[in-house]
């Protein structure tokens, strides 16, 4: 049984749906509170355990997944002391919890002990750069990425050593244009990462030197049409699991702009605009790559679509009313459901 959680930030809840495998339908089950606007999600690599982070306090949650009914049951809370966890991801192994911090300008590592949850001491607690964001690791579990957007402007690039965050020989990769990279990801074959940059509404692809661990900027391209000229800022990036397309949000246009992957070159070739509620700050693609579901933050709705396997173009199906503020979404099938 697959289900989906939403962060609602202005609740103080995290909602939780039932996905129907057939037609991608949601049917609320239930919400948990939280101690603090709740933003970014992830999970443990086994899909035993939910992690989320509390905008306001700064801390990070560990919550044990019931794979019958999806409830979550509080297994730790750690107080960092530090502002606006931005992101959150563990290593491939599952052994450590890393986050960002927009405002400490930080990167903090927590180790993940036997029960799944992250707890104290961190292993590293890393000082980058004003508006750090997201996160990838390199498919070896050796090399850890982190974005700035502006006015840090740069990609962070570390060795992750035992839980240490060592700062690679070219620690980041910086940019003359005001960028602003967001969000990063690798694609599925490892030889490239693709990220879209908040102040440029754009993505860029980067191809990936697997011994080094650093990457090169490739491509650059706009995710919004050329005729637009309101404001705008991009938001969640997430690729298909197929490795063939690659989606962006864009908060202003309130679109999702998407992008067909060369496999080969790495090459991004943009395929059209999707049209979403009202500021797009998160969005996800179930794990069977069938469905997309697109958080309105400001519409207080969350809409379904069908991503066509071939295409990989947009069929909105429906749209939910939420709570108050969709921050996250988040899609999982539990471990032993």
């Amino acid at each position: 049984m697959a289900f989906l959680y939403l962060s609602l930030a202005a609740d103080k809840k995290i909602a939780c749906y039932h996905i129907h495998d057939s037609n991608g339908d949601l049917e609320y089950l239930h919400e948990t509170s939280v101690p603090g606007e709740p933003s970014i999600q992830t999970n443990h690599p086994d899909r035993s355990v939910l992690y989320a982070a509390m905008r306001t306090t700064g801390q990070l949650l560990s919550f044990r997944i019931d794979p019958e009914n999806g409830r979550l049951a509080l297994l730790h809370t750690i107080d960092t002391g530090l502002e606006d966890p931005a992101y959150l991801r563990t290593d491939h192994a599952g052994r450590f919890l890393l986050t960002p911090y927009y405002v400490s300008a930080k990167v903090t590592v927590y180790p993940i002990g036997a029960d799944g949850a992250a707890r104290e001491p961190a292993s590293a607690v890393v000082e980058t750069d004003l508006h750090a964001h997201g996160l990838a690791i390199s498919p070896d579990n050796r090399f850890v990425f982190v974005p700035h957007a502006c006015p840090g402007n740069a990609v962070w690039q570390f060795e992750l050593i035992q839980g240490r965050l060592v700062a690679n020989t070219e620690p980041k990769v910086t940019f003359e244009e005001d960028l602003g990279p967001r969000h990063i990801h690798f694609h599925p074959n490892g030889n490239f990462l693709y990220a879209d940059n908040e102040q440029g509404n754009s993505v860029t692809a980067f191809r990936f030197d697997p011994e080094k661990g650093t990457l090169q900027p490739e491509q650059t391209l706009s995710t919004l049409p050329p005729d637009y000229s309101g404001g705008a800022a991009c938001a969640r990036l997430e690729l298909h699991p197929s490795g063939r397309f690659l989606y962006a949000a864009n908060r202003g246009h309130d679109s999702l702009a998407s992008f067909a992957i060369n496999a080969a070159t790495g090459a991004l070739t943009p395929f059209g605009h999707f049209p979403t509620e009202k500021t797009p700050r998160s969005f996800h693609i179930e794990n069977t790559g069938r469905f997309l579901y697109a958080a309105g933050q400001d519409a207080d709705r969350l809409t379904a679509y069908r991503i066509d396997p071939e295409s990989g173009a947009l069929e909105k199906l429906r749209t939910y009313e939420t709570g108050r503020m969709p921050w996250w979404v988040h899609t999982i099938e539990p471990k032993n459901s």
